[in-house]
């Protein structure tokens, strides 16, 4: 989908539309607690980073975001429920095909960025987890690229909440928001510009597991025996598969 068609006059009655929506809809099927929200810059560019646990993570920043986000993700989501499937539909986002180097996305992503908007990123890269993994490298470099500060988000207990829409009940769950932080700078190029980006997407997730409680962190934990019980969640199940070329892939 063309830019052109985000800022449409059709596109920005549709997603304020969804933004006034969003409260009720999480009120009646949530019990939700926002922490800092003071954080959130009032304007200029950002990158809005999160956990993603949950196919229901897009539709809580879209909650808590007193500005009109634009979302880059995953472009095929086969094992995403129906439910989840309507947010992405109607608002409109910034696909990216994982392992094609997205050149088309990231370009798309600093335009975002340029233009003083929100863009909002998932840096592990999906959903197979419901810990804390390494982050792709795709975030920290549009942090370096643009200069944009990054804005860390935790969300709590989001996997409990369509289990429980199913079951008559409403999930606790909590959007804690921590502080601007960044720019960062990298040097060089190939593995030299690589490690560089991998330590700050490691920063980024440090930033993020300070927001989540300990069971949660993963590989950003404290606890020996929380990190070993999440070996192997940081394997990418996309390493060697080309989306839109591979059917039957780990969602």
């Amino acid at each position: 989908m063309s830019a052109e068609k985000f800022s449409s006059p059709r596109r920005k009655l549709v997603r304020n539309f969804l933004r006034w929506l969003a409260k009720p809809v999480f009120h009646a099927v949530t019990d939700l607690e926002i922490n800092g929200a003071e954080n959130f810059p009032a304007s200029g560019p950002l990158i809005m980073v999160g956990n993603h646990f949950s196919f229901v993570d897009p539709a809580s920043f879209v909650r808590v975001s007193p500005r009109e986000i634009e979302f880059l993700g995953g472009a095929e989501t086969p094992h995403a429920p129906k439910l989840s499937r309507i947010l992405p539909y109607l608002w409109g986002y910034h696909p990216l095909y994982r392992g094609t180097g997205a050149k088309d996305s990231i370009r798309a992503a600093e335009g975002i960025l340029k233009e003083g908007k929100v863009l909002a990123i998932f840096p592990e890269g999906g959903n197979w987890a419901t810990v804390l993994r390494p982050a792709r490298p795709g975030t920290a470099f549009l942090a370096v690229k643009t200069g944009a500060p990054l804005l860390p988000v935790g969300l709590v207990n989001m996997p409990e909440v369509l289990p429980n829409l199913k079951r008559g009940r409403r999930a606790r769950i909590q959007v804690n928001i921590g502080k601007p932080f960044g720019p960062f700078k990298a040097e060089g190029r190939g593995q030299q510009l690589r490690d560089q980006l991998d330590e700050i997407g490691h920063e980024i997730m440090r930033r993020i597991a300070e927001l989540l409680p300990g069971e949660s962190r993963g590989h950003y934990s404290e606890d020996p025996i929380i990190r070993e019980a999440a070996k192997g969640t940081e394997i990418y199940p996309w390493a060697d598969k080309v989306e839109g070329q591979v059917i039957g892939m780990v969602r």
